[in-house]
């Protein structure tokens, strides 16, 4: 298997540090709203990743933060009048619905920054004992980035060049040595969470989070670090700085950045009004047909998002589907049980389109390919199987589409339509909940409804719904 490493700009042979296992690092999101369509495209193609590395034999520990201090959230919380937690908790479940309706597994583990600060301040302390970190004169704690010499080698950026950039920038005294220094910790400000320390009250820095998450959950060396491709710098840059100057060690083998997502070919912003939330896309669509779609192109092109490429999408999910049902109704009438001699040759035949996906999947993820692949077994099966085939035949076809299905994430089959009086009843014992202030089992409801499809709009005339 051959993974794009963007440390060294090439394809490289995976050998995971122990053998069998794969320690995987991906960064969350900073959960202050509901997730929008380019938070959602990392986690379906590492999620897939997940699964092919998981169908290669490979136990994976996969590690997934959720970023829950952050002056987003600050200022969420202070536009509500609410505390932080209280705006990081909701979106947190928010988005864990929005996952699950995208079929994306949970991770091994979801740390949170609030939760791993004692880890934060032991790092900073070694760092500081090391001389790679100082305290400024306010309690900022900062981290000397010309004394990792590796500086810029994620990046490929110069510290010259990036030097050039920051003369702009005043330094005091007491304040950075350095322009290109930056904060590990920083002083609290009027309103805001804060933590003791032993340099003041305050908060960490985002890029130290995922250093001390990583390390407490998978160890001082990890075998993938992923995200996408806006975090390459500075985040990870920094990142790498900080873990390889406390531990000693090299951090992460292999480093994996999806492209951007562009929506009809412009960058996707709330100023140009184009901007959307996985929430709002399903609305419109299954989340099955959005994460077909992520999938359609190479985890590192850059992803086109428009209305016409997402019918094609769904059009595309509804042939696979087509196919794993015509096999099952063919299935249901079938008069003979086993297989011919003529249809064990047929089925050993069908064994190359299982070669083709994990070629595409052997080299870097692709999953254009491997979707090829599959679109490739389903007319295979559309021509060979037919009324006169025998159960064993098409059950094996049928598992066999699934899987590679399964593989990537997709359903083979589409979700069994929930009937008008299930989810009547279902409102019913959600207002009976909310009523008793039971708001968890109100929001678990919603979730349930929403994964299958079904739009609740609370109004004055009560709560109305309507099928995505």
């Amino acid at each position: 298997m051959k993974v794009y490493n963007t440390l060294s700009r090439q394809k490289e042979e995976f050998v995971p540090l122990e053998d069998g296992k794969v320690k995987m690092y991906v960064c969350g999101p900073t959960v202050y709203n509901l997730i929008h369509i380019g938070n959602a495209r990392p986690m379906i193609v590492f999620d897939t990743v997940r699964r092919y590395m998981e169908y290669k034999g490979y136990e994976v520990n996969f590690v997934s933060n959720f970023t829950d201090v952050d002056d987003k959230i600050i200022k969420k919380a202070m536009e509500e009048g609410v505390s932080t937690q209280e705006i990081s908790n909701r979106y947190i479940a928010e988005c864990k619905k929005d996952m699950a309706a995208m079929n994306v597994e949970p991770a091994t583990t979801h740390p949170l920054a609030t939760e791993e600060i004692d880890g934060m301040l032991e790092m900073i302390s070694t760092l500081i004992d090391k001389g790679y970190a100082y305290p400024a004169g306010d309690g900022t704690v900062y981290f000397r980035t010309r004394k990792f010499k590796e500086y810029g080698k994620l990046s490929h950026k110069n510290l010259d060049d990036l030097q050039a950039g920051h003369r702009k920038i005043k330094v005091t005294g007491e304040e950075k040595e350095d322009s290109l220094d930056f904060v590990l910790w920083k002083p609290k400000k009027e309103g805001e969470p804060y933590w003791e320390s032993p340099w003041c009250q305050g908060r960490p820095g985002w890029h130290i989070e995922c250093s001390v998450m990583s390390k407490k959950y998978l160890g001082e060396e990890i075998d993938i670090h992923a995200g996408g491709e806006d975090l390459i710098f500075p985040h990870h840059e920094n990142e790498i700085a900080q873990s390889e100057a406390c531990n000693g060690k090299i951090f992460a083998r292999y480093w994996l950045h999806n492209g951007f997502l562009n929506i009809d070919n412009k960058k996707m912003s709330k100023s140009l009004g184009n901007f959307f939330t996985v929430r709002e896309i399903s609305e419109k669509y299954d989340l099955q047909v959005l994460r077909f779609f992520m999938l359609s192109a190479h985890y590192r092109s850059p992803l086109n998002f428009s209305e016409e490429l997402m019918e094609a999408a769904k059009n595309g999910l509804d042939r696979i589907r087509n196919g794993a049902e015509n096999l099952k109704h063919l299935w249901k009438n079938a008069k003979s049980p086993q297989m011919t001699e003529e249809e064990k040759e047929l089925w050993e035949k069908s064994k190359e389109f299982v070669v083709k996906f994990e070629t595409a999947m052997d080299d870097d993820f692709n999953t254009a390919d491997g979707i090829s692949a599959v679109f490739e077994l389903v007319k295979y099966a559309n021509t060979k199987a037919d009324g006169d085939s025998s159960k064993e035949f098409l059950d094996c076809l049928y598992q066999r589409l699934v899987k590679l299905c399964g593989i990537l994430g997709i359903l083979a089959e589409g979700k069994e339509e929930i009937l008008d009086e299930e989810i009547e009843r279902l409102i019913e014992e959600r207002q009976a909940a909310r009523k008793e202030k039971n708001f968890a089992r109100a929001d678990e409801i919603r979730g349930m409804l929403l994964a299958q499809g079904i739009i609740l709009e609370d109004t004055r005339e009560g709560v109305k719904w309507k099928r995505a």
